[in-house]
């Protein structure tokens, strides 16, 4: 089985604090053929503080220090994980005009700044309908970026989620995820498995046969590992996963071409 973790973080994201030598000793031990680093870059601050640019600089200096090293055996390839990119088409672009790039997650992170552009980690959800509240602004956002150029694979479908200790159902849902579903595939882009360091998987099988129902075929996996006990958790069970819901093929990237993987 090819196994890939394609959402990962390094010392170079706010919130990250391992360098990518650790992470990519973590992914050898792991088992993993391939690596992607994406570093945040998002476009709104964690209280909705907007961002007027990216040092790709670390970004670029980190890669070519660390990749080559682990030639033969782990493929490391160079992401972002861009959120709130819809924001900003001017800047997205100019951030996205990268060379060495290889991979870009398209990731929904905030409120929409109408709302306060609060992180959704920091946003309150007292009872179902603050959960729902949220979930309405999220999708449109999530809306909103799938008809846009700024990603390859829309990050983390169901992101709020993780944070809401209610129950919550997706039904009400389905007709704009059938919207930004056939957007993603129609611009002949994907979706990503994040299993949340293992934790999320069971609830991607159905967001997994809705995306295929809608002509998805492009599907990545990530663990979201910020340290190196989270690097590769979960992506094997998610390939069982995403043959479940009917997938042939796990994908990965080369400057920002999507490549095929049987499963």
């Amino acid at each position: 089985m090819f196994l890939t973790d394609y959402h990962t973080h390094t010392i170079l994201s706010p919130d990250g604090s391992v360098p990518l030598a650790d992470m990519a000793d973590a992914a050898v031990a792991a088992g993993l053929n391939e690596l992607c680093i994406t570093d945040h870059c998002d476009l709104l601050e964690l209280y909705g503080e907007p961002v007027d640019h990216y040092d790709w600089p670390p970004a670029l200096e980190q890669y070519a220090a660390v990749a080559p090293r682990y030639a033969g055996k782990l493929t490391i390839r160079l992401g972002l994980e861009f959120g709130m990119a819809h924001l900003n088409p001017e800047l997205s672009r100019t951030i996205l005009d990268q060379p060495e790039l290889d991979f870009v997650l398209g990731s929904i992170h905030n409120l929409c700044p109408e709302k306060g552009g609060t992180d959704f980690y920091y946003v309150d959800y007292p009872d179902p309908a603050a959960c729902y509240a949220a979930l309405d602004d999220y999708f449109a956002s999530m809306a909103q970026l799938a008809v846009t150029d700024f990603y390859d694979v829309l990050s983390h479908i169901i992101y709020p989620l993780r944070y809401m200790d209610h129950p919550i159902s997706l039904d009400r849902y389905h007709d704009v995820l059938d919207g930004i579903f056939r957007a993603a595939a129609e611009r002949g882009r994907g979706i990503e498995i994040n299993t949340w360091r293992g934790r999320t998987l069971k609830e991607w099988l159905p967001v997994l046969k809705q995306f295929k129902a809608c002509g998805g075929e492009i599907v990545t996996i990530g663990s979201d590992a910020h340290t190196t006990d989270g690097v590769g958790k979960g992506c094997e069970q998610a390939c069982q996963l995403l043959a479940e819901a009917g997938f042939r093929y796990l994908a990965t990237y080369e400057k920002r071409r999507p490549v095929f993987h049987t499963l």
